[in-house]
């Protein structure tokens, strides 16, 4: 059984090339029983008319544009269900009190991945921090709004030209999500992306921890570590102690 027979696959114009290499990626086993079981559900809630093509593909996850119920451009995450990626980050659930209580079990684990991002999302969304808007979760299918324009996704920071106005951006971004009580725990250039505008968004929330997780502020370190580290090859130079501070208050 095919993802085509739940939404017809549309193929982007030619001239899109991007999506056609990203779809090229996808291996037959990402659409298992359960997924397109969590799939389905997500098409008769009249949420998504079409799921286009993939934008984004990786190890634990792979990204669709889809086109909404109005006709609008929205995001479908899936989390690979065959992978046993997950089981290598466990850290970032032990310690976090809202998943105490998950089950060991594969599929259950990367359930609760998918959860996680999504209420991280919903607590961006309340703390004003430019990131995915959460529309709807079923299973391990998360579907959010769509970072990008005339249905192409926006560029990740390191397929951009820095400038210090994204990195103080960024820092914003990281010091309300930090005053909302949540790190993102896996920060750097490939998990930001910059829209048209300068816009900056930080994306990829599955490793996020609130800051009762034992290691949230060695996260938040590592995080603006990277992110500094990463603009300094730029010659945009911020000091990690002064940035910690500021974000700490």
């Amino acid at each position: 059984m095919l993802a085509g027979e739940y939404f017809p696959m549309t193929k982007k114009p030619d001239r899109d090339k991007h999506q056609l290499k990203e779809r090229q990626k996808i291996e037959s086993g990402v659409f298992d029983r359960q997924t397109l079981i969590s799939i389905s559900k997500v098409l008769k809630k009249g949420i998504i008319d079409n799921m286009d093509y993939p934008v984004s593909t990786g190890k634990e996850a792979i990204v669709f544009k889809c086109t909404s119920s109005s006709g609008s451009s929205i995001a479908l995450k899936i989390y690979k269900i065959s992978t046993s990626i997950f089981l290598k980050k466990m850290d970032y659930m032990h310690g976090d009190p809202r998943f105490s209580k998950i089950k060991l079990g594969e599929r259950d684990i990367v359930f609760s991945f998918a959860r996680k991002e999504f209420r991280n999302l919903e607590i961006c969304e309340k703390a004003g921090v430019s990131a995915p808007k959460p529309i709807f979760l079923q299973g391990n299918v998360l579907v959010m709004g769509f970072l990008g324009e005339s249905g192409l996704p926006y560029p990740q920071l390191v397929q951009t030209v820095c400038e210090e106005k994204f990195l103080d951006s960024i820092l914003a971004d990281v010091r309300r999500l930090y005053g909302a009580g949540l790190v993102h725990a896996d920060l750097s250039e490939y998990n930001i992306m910059v829209g048209n505008d300068g816009t900056t968004y930080l994306i990829d929330f599955g490793q996020g921890v609130v800051l009762a997780h034992p290691k949230a502020e060695e996260f938040l370190e590592r995080d603006v570590r990277n992110v500094i580290k990463f603009f300094a090859k730029s010659g945009v130079v911020r000091d990690l102690e002064e940035e910690l501070k500021k974000i700490r208050g």
